[in-house]
């Protein structure tokens, strides 16, 4: 490097190539990118049918691989004339928090409303998350099949018998069951009891294996859940967020999978465990089938259809003779990705909210924030409070950075003169140049390290800032109704530009013409982005820009060198 001007321009060039990097991996299962794929369209037919026309996608608990006669023949439940002929309906069953809508097909859950989260493209309505309708399919299902080829079990095609009972959690109570009861099927019954809590987005759902047949049966159950590969509707066109399957096991850890790869075949995830989950992630929410620890169960990824997909778990159960009654208790999520949530579910369902390959450090971030939180009861301003924070904890070391470009703004006009008078002779000026630099006691990277020690930690935050669902419809002050979506009247973004103009004037001005333009096109490219990114991160960064600009002031003031401006010169 010539000098500190340059060394600032790979600083910022080095930034966005982190980002720009970062955002690629969305591809690999990565967290976010400012370049989204084009958002694939629900085909006309099979993908966009209600679930009574969505085909079985359960593989053999022995082979994941099967083929789709070997599946179809597997789990067809019912013969496909006698499932014409019997009725099934929809019931609406809530709590406080959520409302759900069930099939008696499968006693399966094809629709949740969350009661507590508006729809951000149509604000008049709530959020739904699982749904069947002609634009979207996404649904949660479990059933049964037979080991070994044996006949066909109850699966989600079977018809089901609802329980009489109640279908709103009332004041006062804290659970509230529903239970949905299968005809004989190969010498079985499967009788599904979901128990609503209050408050909670979880269903216990305890599934109940019943032999009333005159032979064993070795039945194994299944629990999937199927979506389209369609992107949320109303998505940023400068960022996303990751949309698929992944599955959890502790010995791969949490493995997300595109739906691409799944198009391809090229799907390589833990096959089998005995703890773990699976589940659906999108921006802000998920949701996910599990299943206790101990128990072995068979994971698989498949497509079930054009554009339709499912990801699941079959659990092997033990033989049932005669009359004999076997139970598993699992857990249907379906809801918001709320840190202590999820995490209080089982191991490892928080990282469905996902920060990236810098997790270590957006974790305590994000607890810190709502710590903040919890004091000042806003998250605007908590998020101010934390950038403040970060500020203090890295004085120091920007204290360094500013001083180093400080001496380097001094001496600048000894270096302009030395460049205009050796221009003709490199090698010369770089003679120079280090001579300067070594009488004036000035390390042209000393302004540069620092401020690279800091670019992850910031990252992370902004990661964390993007992640969190708290930020979703929640107001600042003023015209800020809600962090989670762009400024309205753009203010925020144009004070985000004005200060980072600001800012980039207070830096030494590159004596190379190039090293000027590129120096001011960066950031201001840089800016240009952040018209569409939400408020939260916008305040974000303003926060941080304002911060940066007044030590770098009082550090230039006390070493002597008066803060001057200069603008670019194109």
């Amino acid at each position: 490097m010539n000098d500190i001007r340059r060394t600032m321009l790979w600083v910022v060039f080095g930034m966005s190539l982190v980002m720009l990097w970062d955002q690629w991996q969305v591809y690999n299962g990565r967290a976010t990118t400012f370049f989204p794929s084009p958002t694939p369209v629900v085909a006309q037919g099979a993908s966009a049918t209600p679930a009574s026309g969505v085909p079985s996608a359960v593989p053999t608990a022995t082979n994941t691989a099967a083929n789709s006669s070997d599946i179809a023949k597997a789990t067809s439940g019912l013969p496909a004339q006698d499932v014409a002929k019997v009725a099934h309906e929809q019931v609406v069953v809530q709590n406080d928090v959520l409302k759900v809508t069930f099939d008696t097909e499968g006693g399966s859950v094809v629709r949740t409303e969350f009661l507590k989260h508006i729809d951000m493209a149509d604000k008049s309505r709530n959020f739904v998350l699982l749904d069947d309708s002609p634009s979207r399919v996404y649904l949660a299902q479990s059933g049964l099949i037979a080991a070994n080829g044996g006949p066909a079990l109850p699966t989600h095609k079977a018809v089901m018998t609802l329980a009489p009972g109640e279908r709103s959690l009332k004041d006062g109570s804290q659970t509230l069951e529903v239970r949905f009861e299968s005809p004989e099927v190969g010498g079985v019954k499967l009788i599904k009891t979901y128990t609503f809590k209050r408050g909670s987005y979880a269903l216990a759902v305890k599934h109940e294996i019943v032999n009333v047949g005159n032979s064993p049966v070795v039945p194994q159950l299944y629990l999937q859940l199927v979506r389209d590969g369609n992107k949320p509707p109303g998505e940023s066109s400068f960022y996303s967020t990751f949309t698929g399957p992944a599955i959890y096991t502790e010995a791969k850890k949490y493995q997300k999978v595109n739906f691409e790869d799944i198009e391809k075949n090229k799907v390589d995830v833990e096959k089998s465990a005995t703890n773990g989950y699976v589940a659906m992630v999108q921006h802000y929410f998920a949701s996910a089938w599990l299943l206790g620890d101990g128990i072995h169960r068979d994971l698989f990824l498949r497509k079930v259809d054009t554009n339709l997909y499912s990801v699941g778990m079959i659990a092997p159960l033990a033989e049932l003779a005669p009359g004999e009654r076997k139970t598993l208790d699992t857990t249907l999520f379906a809801g918001p990705q709320e840190e202590e949530v999820l995490s209080s579910l089982t191991p490892g369902l928080e990282l469905v909210k996902d920060y990236g390959w810098l997790t270590m450090l957006a974790k305590p971030l994000y607890w810190l924030l709502v710590q903040l939180h919890n004091v000042i009861a806003n998250w605007g301003w908590s998020i101010m409070a934390l950038v403040l924070l970060l500020k203090i904890a890295f004085y120091w070391l920007n204290a360094k950075a500013y001083a180093s470009m400080a001496k380097m703004k001094a001496v600048n006009p000894k270096v302009t003169e030395m460049r205009e008078r050796l221009k003709d002779n490199p090698q010369k000026m770089q003679q120079e140049m280090m001579r300067i630099y070594r009488e004036e006691k000035v390390n042209p990277l000393g302004g540069c390290f620092p401020i690279m020690i800091q670019i992850p930690v910031f990252i992370a935050l902004y990661w964390v800032l993007l992640s969190s669902v708290e930020m979703r419809n929640t107001p600042w002050l003023g015209w800020i109704h809600d962090l989670s979506s762009p400024d309205p009247f753009y203010i925020l973004p144009i004070i985000m530009t004005l200060t980072t103009v600001l800012q980039t004037s207070l830096n030494p001005a590159p004596p190379d013409p190039l090293q000027a333009k590129m120096m001011w096109f960066m950031p201001l490219a840089f800016s240009v982005m952040f018209f569409f990114f939400p408020s939260g991160l916008v305040l974000y960064w303003i926060t941080n820009n304002i911060l940066s600009i007044a030590q770098q002031w009082v550090i230039n003031t006390r070493m002597g060198v008066p803060p001057k401006f200069h603008l670019p010169k194109f």
